[in-house]
């Protein structure tokens, strides 16, 4: 036996070994927190500068001022290619005028697939993101966030650094229920929250993940002007906030304060709250709904109440998405690739209708909402008449009959 332990009883000897393991213990979790500080200061860092550009962030488009409008095309994966074939299509018979005259450009950009991006390990590689700064707006099929078990590299979504890159910080999802006399617009902060940092979480150790919400007063207030701004100029009386701030205080109850002080600039619009598990509960509920118009939400928040939204209107494949900054903008259906559907050879048939809709934001968005108008009259028409039946199926009509039947009804309606 050891001289150190000599003379020392057999339980003085098991104290003396726990205080050695407690020590060891403490020392390697003294070790594990430094390094989560580090980390996390490295991450307050970056959102200080992100402030900065923010406040300094003062560029915005004016389009009607444009020589030229370019309109970049990232076609995306599975479905992507074969939707958007069509969406191009109702854009080329809608902007055969400004696309004659040169005041419009289409303009495909590749390199966006998901065997480019897996090759390059690269979700948005640099040389492709450089010719999307080129163009004013952005159109965008269904792209590939790798899962785990899928053959790809764990790249991060292309979404995400795409809206950030951009600084496209207002996701904009129109909903329309007419026999439920629903009219919503949502506004979905884009950029902040769980999502900013959703690859940076801390590690601690084996026993402690730790991830993080991100909230700033300029990030929120400038979805809430968005918000507002939609609502003044299109006869809205109602600016709903969604939010869990009953337990989420800070981040929660700081976005709540930013929206409610951009709201004191537009005295004549109603300002109501509602938390966010009760929203997606109860939303079709006409006396829960009351007075709901414009809806505006952090950006976790968003993303689920705006697919269950979508799901009561008639499903992913019938909603589009708007992504707003000051400076580009993008547009974008709102479902995934649909890989059971190509798997199974039937990605023809796939509904296209959510990406043409999102054409016709983005013409809204360019100057030309007496188009968009006339795209949705001819949506409405195809809907209801439905003369041409989409389903996925084979037996019944494939995106590019129903497109057909959509472009003959707008030359109807012309």
């Amino acid at each position: 036996m050891p001289d150190l332990l000599k003379g020392h009883k057999r339980e003085q000897l098991i104290k003396l070994y726990k205080k050695l393991l407690e020590g060891n213990v403490m020392e390697a979790n003294m070790e594990s927190i430094k390094s989560a500080q580090e980390k996390f200061a490295e991450l307050i860092q970056s959102e200080f500068e992100r402030i900065e550009r923010m406040k300094a962030d003062k560029e915005v488009t004016d389009f009607s001022k444009l020589d030229k409008i370019v309109i970049g095309v990232l076609p995306g994966d599975g479905i992507g290619p074969i939707i958007m074939k069509e969406a191009l299509k109702v854009l080329n018979n809608l902007l055969a005028p400004e696309i004659a005259s040169g005041h419009v450009e289409i303009r495909v950009i590749e390199g966006m697939t998901i065997e480019n991006r897996a090759a390059k390990l690269q979700s948005l590689p640099d040389d492709v993101f450089e010719e999307i700064k080129k163009c004013n707006v952005i159109i965008k099929g269904p792209m590939v966030t790798p899962r785990a078990g899928e053959p790809w590299p764990n790249l991060v979504s292309a979404n995400s650094l795409l809206r950030r890159g951009l600084e496209l910080f207002a996701a904009v999802r129109p909903i329309r229920i007419p026999e439920k006399n629903i009219d919503w617009t949502f506004f979905r902060e884009n950029i902040e929250g769980e999502y900013i940092w959703g690859n940076k979480g801390i590690q601690v150790n084996d026993d402690l993940a730790v991830d993080f919400k991100v909230q700033t007063k300029q990030g929120s207030e400038r979805i809430a002007r968005a918000a507002f701004e939609f609502a003044r100029k299109n006869g809205k009386k109602n600016v709903t906030i969604v939010t869990k701030a009953n337990i989420v205080k800070l981040a929660d109850g700081n976005f709540i304060k930013a929206v409610r002080k951009v709201g004191e600039e537009y005295p004549e619009i109603e300002i109501q709250e509602r938390l966010v598990d009760a929203m997606c509960a109860k939303m079709l509920d006409p006396e829960f709904n009351k007075g709901i118009e414009v809806v505006v939400l952090p950006n976790l928040y968003g993303d689920i109440v705006t697919d269950i939204a979508a799901e009561h209107q008639g499903g992913l494949g019938t909603a589009s998405s708007s992504n707003i900054g000051n400076k580009y903008a993008m547009f974008e259906a709102i479902h995934g690739t649909a890989p059971y559907l190509m798997s199974h050879g039937r990605g023809e048939y796939a509904d296209p209708s959510s990406l043409i809709r999102a054409a016709g934001m983005m013409l809204a968005h360019i100057g030309y909402a007496d188009k968009k108008v006339l795209l949705e009259k001819a949506l409405d028409v195809c809907t209801t008449e439905k003369k041409v039946v989409l389903t996925t199926f084979t037996e019944d009509a494939s995106a590019k009959e129903y497109t057909d039947y959509i472009i003959e009804t707008i030359e109807k309606l012309k």
